[in-house]
């Protein structure tokens, strides 16, 4: 495959590798918090509540951490945010095993989680093109959407496994300790990005971003985009409600139910990645997003397991299109120097759709559960 050459770059492949499996990990985790919730509140708008409480940081600190890794050491930047990611995991999997969890407690880790990873998202993104060469970006961004999604299929599938067999906290413990492979990973780097010259700080740098957002107007409108249809199409905090009342399959079934959106998603970017760049990327990127919703409102009407998940993978599959041409433009187009501030804003449009549906998803499912009967 074309895309997987990019893998004979030796620090690219340590960081592809590591972030494999940093994402299994995340991956147990998100399920697992999902199920906890359930568990605990039996409600659809405290599981939509999740979704507020991972976009809220994303808003506020985002650009801070695009700002930041264009100024700073990026491998730096994810050494120290990896291990702070690992601490705040720790502290679930030690409040869930010693039965002390809460929905503050957890609420609170899902928050400051977030805000690490809007720290350290943008000097991943960022990092990447100072390891292939240009002309090898857009394979490198479907090598590293194939990755996630590879991830986002064994992982939640695993939890859901690990959750019925050992329990919650085992999934937390897994997640702590996956974040060492990033950590390692930049420390065996060799690479070391020449310093960025700078010239503005602070909340002038940030402005500074956004002008240069304002001017390319195609960057602009690909990630509103992406905003509007996972604003709208955003299903995965309820997949619990789905699993457990309308399919009947339990936490196993949450797994796969979870675990089928990214099998669809390996199969698009195993696809995508073996074709040559099309000559026309906004088509592809429109099209897919019309699949990603029509696939959607498919499940939504789903009441039989195989046809949800049928339309689950065929929903990740032009999601995971769409994404990969939508972070191989942002590569090409954005110069070096605002490579961070951009991805920053890119992750706040990308994660503001789904997490602000998931809260709007859970407080509309919420009232249709509580309104009176006619």
């Amino acid at each position: 495959m074309r895309a997987f050459q990019t893998l004979r770059h030796r620090d690219f492949r340590l960081l592809w590798c590591a972030d494999t499996i940093s994402a299994f990990g995340t991956q147990m985790q998100r399920v697992a918090i999902t199920w906890q919730v359930f568990e605990l509140t039996n409600s659809a708008f405290s599981l939509g509540l999740l979704g507020l409480f991972r976009f809220l940081p994303t808003l506020l600190f985002g650009l801070i951490g695009g700002v930041v890794a264009d100024q700073r050491d990026r491998r730096m930047i994810l050494f120290w945010t990896q291990l702070a990611m690992m601490l705040s995991s720790g502290v679930l999997a030690v409040a869930t095993l010693s039965d002390s969890a809460s929905m503050p407690l957890i609420y609170a880790v899902t928050f400051v989680s977030s805000m690490i990873g809007a720290i350290s998202n943008p000097s991943k993104q960022a990092l990447i093109p100072a390891l292939v060469p240009r002309n090898e970006l857009v394979g490198a961004a479907a090598t590293v959407n194939l990755s996630m999604q590879i991830a986002s299929v064994v992982g939640p599938a695993a939890a859901g496994v690990l959750i019925g067999v050992a329990g919650v906290g085992s999934a937390y413990i897994i997640d702590a300790l996956s974040f060492l492979a990033v950590i390692a990973a930049v420390v065996l780097m060799k690479t070391r990005p020449d310093p960025i010259p700078i010239t503005t700080r602070g909340f002038a740098a940030a402005m500074e971003g956004m002008k240069f957002l304002w001017g390319a107007p195609m960057l602009l409108a690909i990630m509103s985009l992406d905003f509007i249809a996972t604003f709208f199409g955003a299903s995965t905090s309820l997949m619990p409600i789905f699993a457990e009342k309308v399919l009947d399959v339990g936490a196993t079934g949450l797994g796969l139910l979870l675990s089928s959106v990214a099998a669809g998603a390996v199969i698009g970017g195993v696809g995508l990645g073996s074709l040559p760049i099309p000559l026309r990327p906004g088509r592809v990127i429109v099209t897919a997003i019309v699949a990603y919703g029509a696939c959607i409102a498919g499940f939504g009407l789903s009441t039989s397991m195989p046809f949800a998940l049928l339309f689950l993978a065929d929903s990740g599959a032009a999601d995971s299109i769409s994404m990969a041409m939508r972070h191989s433009i942002r590569n090409l187009v954005t110069p070096d120097e605002y490579r961070g501030r951009i991805a920053a804003t890119h992750s706040t449009f990308a994660q503001g759709g789904p997490q602000l549906g998931e809260l709007n998803a859970g407080a509309l499912a919420s009232f249709m559960e509580h309104r009176p009967q006619s």
